[in-house]
């Protein structure tokens, strides 16, 4: 068998958000009622020590049981070989019948569950557990039925009722034959001349007898039959393999209806059931034949899988899909880069459920319940509601977090399904160049591609839009400076692309943002020789107020300028000489990675941070085909959250689409911003290592629980007489300490789910503490989440 169909096999039970459903075991529900650690081992030590009580007193005589058997077989089974053949037997069920009653009384499968198993480690309880915790819950089924119900046509059911009439069929034989032989065999004999018996014809004899012993067992056999449904055992069980004619060659061509591991073909993935179901058997054999053979791996799998859904929406390119996959088979309905798969893998992946698995969350008290020792993992549905990271340097943001969520979506991007875009500085592991379609490095003369600054928009309100929260920072009157700084942009870019047919360059911006009269003047008299005088009232009003001292247009200027520097000469070319990348190109599965110059560019780098953050909500939320899940991830987004983006995350989830944004610390994001934009995002995740200030807004985002607490109060002893006060002086005096009682106080109070102190000082090293909500509403309490488990 094949590691893809293992993989497809394998089977995925998704019983909360977060939990990654490959190979997962769900818990059982949580009892309430749950036994105590001491109680538990206890009792557990007792049922051993009663049941080896029992057995020695059954094993040396004390308890009948012999004597009993001996009086219901006529001392057949205490003689010579039948003893020697049937003890053994007997013995066995005794012990069974022991371990039965005493593992139930004392609780062992609890203390399996609770100490053994965990012990065993999570490989063996993933692939062991499940298949004997299945024959013990048969067996128990099976041991615990009430035989006087009507049977139910089920399988384990019916085998063992009629099991137990066959068992009481023959004792009920080997009573009348050993203990009522006279009364039964009379019957007979009234028939029987006393000539034939004794001095008679042997042979008639043996005819009548034999034909007697018949009839009875003939009766018995009815009675117990009907009583243990044996007819139906029988058409259920044994007729199918009787009947079943094992000497026929089978037929070429010929499809089996089950696979060797009993799994039907219209249950079997491998079998391509969907392409089965549509008359495609030819494709889906040659898929099938792919998978055996190992030249299919996941990322053709759903690759495959997802072309094929979006041909039935459009049934007359079911031909032309068919004829790709009979001649190319798994490397049919490409990627447009040919990949089929990443150089490499740091994470593991599901690609079925689009799941990333990032952590283990440990078995404590404080996670939920169902996610106690299983692991957790990120699709596009938790990704879409947004997702904010905060931790200090060495936390493991990127490398645990980051890097397997672009690796995850460069996979589905692959498969189809996905367009991601990762922005980090230069030097930051987001994966190999090798792993994206484009790769920007801004500032590198040596890039390929280049940002177009205006994101592709050929409108000029909306690239000045972008281009305004972009160059506008952080301040007091940041909303007003915005709306400022669009219309300004606005009046520029306007007039501009009606004289020129493009939008300015850096240079030409920015000489047009300081107001320089040539440089009016010169698009003045390009308006003019391109016959546009409408757009002259909007350069006029921006002449007009370039001459005043509180005019926008100064503070942008000086942020153009950031960005016309030697550095990124090359950079942001609107002629056509370069190959920009625009954000409106993500209705295709692309892969984009932008290096920024972090080092000797600080601030440049965060205005190019906030213009593609800016372009990509404006472009995600514009896009006519939203099918694939676009996602951007910022892996500093230190100084790019501004009011408008905070605005922009919230419209994300509508329009299939989402953004991780990690931060070192809350104290990056404007202060009147930071709980809008805990209250933005979906998820939220606080590393090891937070301060205190910044566990105090994780704090309040999660908000409260009722807990259950227990007061203990102690009081000196003051009861008893002379004996017990003379026994408290005489402890005090040798121990220095009084007697006390003590008195406990149970009750439910509210209290933090997790409180600054604690997400500051008892989030182990290499962990986090993250909340979860889906796109469909489905949430998850904070979990603490071993991230290197």
């Amino acid at each position: 068998m094949s590691a893809l169909e293992t993989w497809l096999r394998t089977p995925r039970h998704h019983d909360a958000p977060g939990i990654f459903a490959y190979g997962h075991v769900p818990r059982p529900p949580e009892d309430p009622g749950r036994v105590s650690d001491r109680k538990l081992v206890g009792g557990a030590i007792l049922s051993v020590l009663a049941a080896l009580l029992i057995w020695s007193l059954i094993f040396n005589g004390y308890l009948p049981l012999w004597p009993v058997l001996s009086w219901l077989s006529q001392d057949a089974l205490t003689s010579g070989a039948t003893f020697n053949v049937l003890s053994p037997v007997i013995y066995g069920l005794i012990i069974a019948l022991l371990v039965r009653i005493f593992g139930r009384a004392g609780h062992w499968p609890e203390v399996w569950r609770r100490y053994i198993a965990p012990a065993l480690g999570p490989k063996w309880r993933s692939h062991t557990a499940p298949a004997l915790g299945g024959l013990r819950r048969r067996i128990t089924r099976a041991l615990s039925k009430r035989w006087d119900e009507p049977v139910r046509r089920t399988g384990p059911r019916l085998i063992g009722r009629a099991l137990l009439a066959l068992l009481c069929g023959v004792l009920v034989y080997s009573l009348l034959w050993n203990r009522f032989g006279r009364l039964w065999l009379k019957p007979m004999f009234w028939l029987i001349p006393d000539d034939w018996a004794y001095t008679g014809d042997r042979v008639a004899f043996s005819v009548v007898s034999n034909l007697y012993y018949l009839i009875w067992i003939g009766l018995l056999a009815y009675v117990f039959g009907r009583a243990g449904h044996w007819p139906e055992a029988w058409r259920r069980y044994v007729a199918p393999a009787l009947s079943k004619r094992w000497d026929e060659p089978a037929q070429p061509g010929a499809q089996p209806d089950a696979q060797p591991d009993g799994q039907p073909v219209e249950d079997d993935p491998v079998q391509w059931p969907e392409l089965r179901a549509a008359g495609q058997h030819a494709v889906a054999d040659r898929l099938a034949g792919e998978i055996r053979s190992g030249r299919m791996n996941d990322v053709d799998y759903t690759r495959i899988q997802r072309a094929w859904t979006s041909v039935l929406a459009e049934p007359r390119r079911i031909d032309a899909f068919a004829d790709t996959v009979l001649r190319q088979g798994a490397a049919a309905c490409l990627h447009p880069s040919g990949a089929r798969d990443l150089p490499f893998r740091s994470a593991t992946h599901d690609l079925l459920g689009g799941q990333v698995r990032i952590g283990l969350a440990p078995a404590d008290d404080r996670n939920p319940y169902q996610h106690r020792g299983a692991g957790l993992a990120l699709d596009p549905s938790l990704l879409g509601t947004g997702l904010l990271a905060v931790g200090p340097p060495g936390s493991g943001k990127t490398r645990q977090l980051v890097r397997p969520v672009v690796e995850s979506l460069c996979l589905q991007a692959l498969s189809g399904t996905a367009a991601v875009i990762a922005v980090g500085s230069a030097g930051t592991d987001l994966g190999p160049a090798d792993a994206f379609d484009v790769v920007i490095s801004l500032g590198d003369p040596s890039s390929r591609y280049d940002l177009d600054l205006y994101g592709g928009s050929p409108d000029p309100d909306a690239a000045g839009s972008t281009l305004a929260e972009a160059l506008i920072d952080d301040g007091p009157t940041h909303e007003a400076d915005i709306r400022r700084a669009a219309t300004a942009l606005s009046q520029l870019l306007g007039p501009y692309r009606a004289a020129h047919g493009r939008f300015p360059a850096i240079t030409e911006l920015r000489e047009l943002l300081d107001g320089i009269p040539h440089a009016f003047a010169a698009l003045r008299g390009a308006l003019d020789l391109a016959g546009e005088p409408g757009p002259v009232r909007e350069l006029e009003a921006r002449q007009r107020q370039a001459g005043r001292p509180d005019d926008i247009g100064t503070l942008l200027a000086d942020r153009i300028a950031l960005l016309d520097r030697p550095a990124f000469a090359g950079f942001f070319d609107v002629t056509g000489r370069t190959r920009p990348f625009s954000m409106h190109t993500l209705e295709h599965p692309l892969r984009v990675r932008i290096d920024l110059p972090e080092r000797g560019h600080a601030e440049a780098s965060r205005i190019l941070a906030r213009l593609v953050l800016a372009q990509f909500t404006a472009a995600v939320t514009g896009r006519r085909d939203r099918s694939l899940f676009a996602c951007l991830v910022l892996d500093d987004a230190a100084h790019t959250v501004t009011g408008e983006s905070v605005r922009g995350l919230q419209r994300l989830r509508s329009a299939n689409a989402g953004a991780v944004l990690a931060l070192r610390t809350l104290d990056d994001v404007p202060e009147a911003l930071r709980t809008a934009l805990l209250g933005a995002v979906g998820c939220r995740m606080a590393l090891s290592g937070i301060t205190t200030w910044d566990g105090k807004r994780f704090a309040e985002a999660w908000g409260t629980t009722w807990v259950e607490t227990r007061d203990v109060t102690r009081t000196p002893d003051q009861s008893g007489g002379l004996l017990r006060r003379l026994n408290r002086g005489v402890r005090r005096l040798f121990t220095g300490e009084a007697v006390t009682t003590e008195s406990v106080t149970v009750r439910s109070v509210e209290r933090e789910r997790w409180s600054a102190s604690e997400l500051a000082h008892s989030v182990p090293a290499g962990h986090a503490v993250v909340s979860l909500t889906a796109t469909d509403g489905e949430h998850a309490p904070p979990i603490l989440v071993d991230l290197r488990g």
